[in-house]
């Protein structure tokens, strides 16, 4: 008995002991499992904010300014040689050359001025220059006119080598019609003004004779069948123009438009393709009154002529088709440089920008599709005699009236950007109107690009808000009848199957809506239209007749089973949609609905668009919304819904009066997250739109997302251009209005939760 009672106490101790064992470990737990959840939700916010200053360290370089600075200064290079006709630079900034009054072409390092050869161009020692002009800067092509009425036509070109790993660039001159000057007026009269382009086929030169004549030779080469021998076949013409009031002129790469212009801003542009029968094609005056035109160049493209004026005013004139397919000559933009004449004006090779030097020595740049200043200096005191841009316009020289050469550096990396070039209308080269336009890319340099971010923006929130007109009805609807109204046994079911919707790679649906369901509503579309308004006609007209029969036949039905006999009546009203559809085709819309669309009210209708995205990301955006906000109102507690309706209230009336208002926090989280989905969402919007960048409200047109777009176009850009950062700029906008629309939905789903929480 004493040995009992004394293991009693031992087991109870036992016991006590593995108890506070167990207490110990099962606050161990706790404490572990909180610090993880606050380690987790803590790492969550860390990672969105690196995500975000991520975006903005790849975003910022757009933000900054451009800056110029000196980087050496000397003498002109053999200034005994004569006047500075022509300074220009290779693409490596090293090597420049002075083409001269005298006929020479001095070569000479661009850091310290070292001449590194001298060529003595061809032109006969009885002749003089009594004119100048460049061709191609891409090119690299002069013509001197000589005063017998020829013309000498030299190309500079820079051989790179590396011999022993260093870099060599070894300067030439190359004669691309031959080293003989070319006889442009058989009269022999001198030429005051001319200009080039040449080309591998054909080349053109126009000139203005002494006697005021504007001469147009067209030169096509003709290459032999049995040798290598080259030979030249010429057609000469006398343009209908007054030359003597002609003190500019300029011909296009493309050798189809000629542009003649006078200092008091008469411009007359001719139609050169046809070398045999040219004509005029637009005659206006581009100078305000007493104004007069300084200088005029074309922009990179020859699309536009760029004109300076004595008042320092840069104005950008190009031809303009409107709809109608007619052509006229407007002026998109212009740039105040300042008060002083703008003697010199240099377009970028590879952008749409020009370095623009005023007669008090102040150099300006400019962006014209940006329609920005992007720096501005002042390099000499007085008038400069010549100004030179590098093919990569980040380096220019300028020679002073001194005779001085001054090297400048620029950092001018991303000029194209501006908040008008990102979200206001531009005025493109070739655009009928200032428009939004999002066009990236191309395959020339000429290409003027086009980065507004209103299209994709646009295309983002009309295909979220076309997919939440289709999902928000179907979702919610669904998910109070299942959590409120649906019985157990059937709910344990339907829920689960709709979750697993969720769950569907959205590349799948993507697949099936670019190849199955956009070609199937194209060739049913009228019975689509049928099926969204026989259907719900359809249950009404059922339910209505459902409520008349008598009580002993409806309540064979057990509640939360009525959803059971729907089945039956939609699947009957689809069949009957599609079944009735073509008569109705054919009666009212002459047997073809799209075709009807178009000749009545001007409608497109394109393949993928707006109707396939809204019903496919509608899809995919349902499950999510009817999980949460099925859980949200199947969660309000029982003794709410059980205490209306002991006071009398119908179930109806429960349900809006009590459920909707208590789980309406719950309800507009699930809105505002599937809202999230669908503007993130990309593959399907990538494989079921047609990504067309445009602006339409038309459901049956295209669309391009900010999502989407990155996608496509960030394999394909250029790491650290303009381009792939305002793709994180698209990114980054993402980003924000995420957040910005998911906070206020916070702030409005607490708000709610503190209106409802005394139900």
């Amino acid at each position: 008995m004493s040995e009992l009672n004394s293991t009693q106490p031992h087991s109870s101790q036992l016991d006590m002991m593995a108890s506070a064992r167990y207490q110990r470990w099962r606050l161990l737990k706790d404490k572990l499992v909180a610090r993880s959840v606050v380690v987790g939700g803590l790492s969550i916010i860390v990672a969105i904010v690196l995500i975000f200053f991520y975006l903005l360290y790849v975003v910022f370089p757009l933000l900054l300014s451009s800056h110029a600075e000196q980087v050496a200064s000397y003498d002109m290079p053999e200034a005994a040689m004569g006047r500075t006709l022509l300074l220009a630079m290779e693409e490596q900034n090293q090597v420049a050359v002075r083409f001269t009054e005298n006929g020479q072409a001095i070569f000479f390092n661009t850091a310290d001025g070292a001449v590194i050869s001298t060529e003595n161009l061809p032109i006969p020692p009885q002749l003089t220059v009594t004119s100048f002009a460049h061709g191609d800067f891409d090119k690299a092509e002069v013509v001197y006119g000589l005063s017998d009425g020829r013309a000498l036509i030299v190309k500079h070109q820079y051989k790179i080598t590396y011999p022993g790993g260093k870099r060599q660039i070894t300067p030439a001159i190359d004669y691309p019609l031959g080293n003989q000057p070319i006889v442009v007026d058989a009269a022999g009269q001198a030429l005051q003004q001319v200009a080039v382009k040449v080309d591998d086929e054909s080349s053109s030169l126009v000139a203005k004779t002494a006697d005021n004549r504007i001469l147009l030779v067209g030169l096509t080469q003709k290459r032999s069948l049995f040798d290598d021998e080259v030979t030249l076949e010429r057609n000469d013409i006398v343009l209908e123009a007054a030359g003597h009031d002609v003190d500019f002129m300029l011909l296009d790469k493309e050798q189809r438009n000629l542009y003649l212009a006078n200092r008091k801003g008469d411009l007359s542009i001719f139609d050169v393709s046809d070398k045999a029968q040219p004509s005029i094609k637009h005659k206006l005056n581009v100078m305000e009154q007493g104004a007069e035109v300084s200088s005029i160049e074309f922009l990179n493209g020859d699309i536009s002529v760029l004109i300076g004026d004595n008042r320092g005013e840069l104005s950008q004139w190009s031809m303009v088709r409107d709809e109608k397919n007619h052509f006229s000559v407007e002026k998109l933009r212009s740039f105040k440089v300042s008060g002083a004449p703008l003697v010199a004006i240099n377009a970028e090779q590879r952008r749409k920008g020009m370095l623009v030097a005023d007669a008090n020595g102040n150099i300006g740049i400019y962006n014209s599709t940006a329609e920005r200043e992007v720096l501005k200096n002042s390099v000499v005191k007085g008038k400069p005699a010549a100004v030179a841009l590098s093919p990569r316009a980040d380096s220019f020289l300028l020679q002073g009236d001194d005779n001085k050469v001054h090297f400048w550096h620029i950092d001018n990396e991303h000029p194209e950007v501006s908040f008008s070039s990102l979200w206001q209308k531009v005025w493109y080269e070739s655009y009928p109107k200032p428009d939004y336009i999002w066009q990236s890319s191309s395959a020339s340099n000429d290409f003027e690009p086009k980065m507004s971010l209103v299209p994709l923006v646009f295309g983002t929130l009309k295909a979220s808000f076309y997919a939440m007109l289709v999902a928000i009805p179907l979702s919610l609807f669904g998910a109070i009848y299942t959590a409120y109204f649906m019985t157990p046994r059937i709910r344990q079911y339907v829920k689960p199957g709709i979750e697993i919707m969720g769950a569907l790679p959205t590349v799948i649906l993507g697949f099936l809506a670019g190849l199955w369901l956009a070609p199937f509503v194209e060739a049913h579309l009228a019975s689509i239209f049928s099926l969204l308004m026989i259907v719900p006609l359809g249950v009404m007209i059922f339910a209505f007749f459902w409520q008349k029969l008598p009580e002993h036949i409806r309540y064979l039905m057990p509640d939360g089973w009525n959803a059971v006999v729907l089945i039956p009546v939609i699947i009957f009203c689809s069949w009957l949609a599609f079944a009735i559809s073509p008569g109705i085709e054919a009666l009212c819309f002459k047997g073809d609905l799209r075709a009807w669309m178009s000749s009545e009210f001007g409608i497109g209708y394109d393949q993928r668009n707006t109707l396939v995205v809204g019903l496919a990301m509608g899809f995919a955006v349902i499950p999510m919304i009817f999980s949460i906000a099925e859980d949200a109102i199947f969660s309000v507690p029982k003794h709410l819904t059980t205490g209306s309706l002991a006071l009398g209230a119908t179930p109806w009336q429960t349900m809006t009066k009590v459920v909707l208002l208590t789980a309406s926090p719950g309800i507009f989280s699930a809105i505002m997250i599937g809202f999230g989905r669908a503007v993130g969402e990309t593959m399907i919007v990538l494989m079921a739109t047609g990504n067309t960048p445009v602006m339409d409200l038309s459901i049956f047109q295209g669309l391009r997302t900010l999502s989407a777009n990155i996608a496509v176009e960030m394999p394909e850009s250029e790491v650290n251009s303009t381009h792939y950062r305002v793709l994180f700029l698209a990114a980054l906008v993402l980003f924000m209005f995420t957040f910005i629309v998911n906070t206020l939905a916070e702030m409005i789903r607490q708000n709610l939760r503190q209106k409802y929480s005394s139900l």
